[in-house]
């Protein structure tokens, strides 16, 4: 028994050695890019970001500012029936607006002003601002990952979690994308891949 206790021991060790290792390697192969980095891969034209301003660029992210395009969900009688083949505009109609008030536990899709696109190595993430987070407003629900290869718009998914309605202005620096440098290349050519409106 002592003997079987003890293998048991090796091959934990062993186990959580080779994960440690595989994800060394993952995270050597998939690095986040610094501020100068992203300039160096816009350069390359790997990174293409317009409308872009140097102000926009942070130690390792770049802000996005808010579009004029939003869509506003209507307020339904009945259960909509989610599946794969379900189109989330049949339940909200678009706006065109400066600025657009959000109310407590409402969310409302948005635009960025920013177009990005991105080489088949590189991929991004789409995080929200401190500045933001602290009035209770996400900025995607669960969708934050972006796809090597894009060609599109980022659509936010901006959600009012606070207890106050919150007023929201085209042009406000609004998010941050963080791009991350993917192991291999792929392209993602999907539903979304070139959207230009929410």
């Amino acid at each position: 028994m002592p003997c079987y206790t003890a293998g048991v021991g090796i091959m934990r060790r062993a186990l959580a050695i080779i994960k440690y290792l595989n994800l060394k390697m993952i995270l050597a192969s998939m690095s986040i890019l610094t501020g100068n980095e992203i300039l160096k891969a816009m350069k390359k034209g790997k990174i293409k970001i317009s409308p872009f301003s140097p102000e926009q660029l942070g130690p390792a992210s770049v802000d996005l500012t808010l579009g004029n395009k939003f869509r506003v969900f209507k307020k339904l009688k009945g259960v909509p029936d989610i599946n794969d083949s379900f189109d989330y505009r049949q339940l909200s109609d678009p706006v065109t607006s400066d600025s657009i008030i959000i109310k407590p536990q409402e969310t409302v899709l948005a635009i960025t002003k920013e177009r990005i696109t991105l080489a088949d190595d590189i991929c991004g993430w789409l995080e929200g601002r401190s500045k933001f987070a602290r009035m209770g407003l996400l900025v995607h629900i669960s969708a934050p990952f972006m796809q090597p290869g894009i060609d599109n718009y980022p659509v936010l998914e901006i959600s009012n979690m606070g207890k106050n309605p919150v007023q929201l202005h085209a042009g406000t620096r609004i998010c941050q994308f963080i791009f991350e440098k993917s192991e291999g290349k792929a392209k993602y050519v999907g539903r979304f891949s070139q959207q230009t409106e929410p």
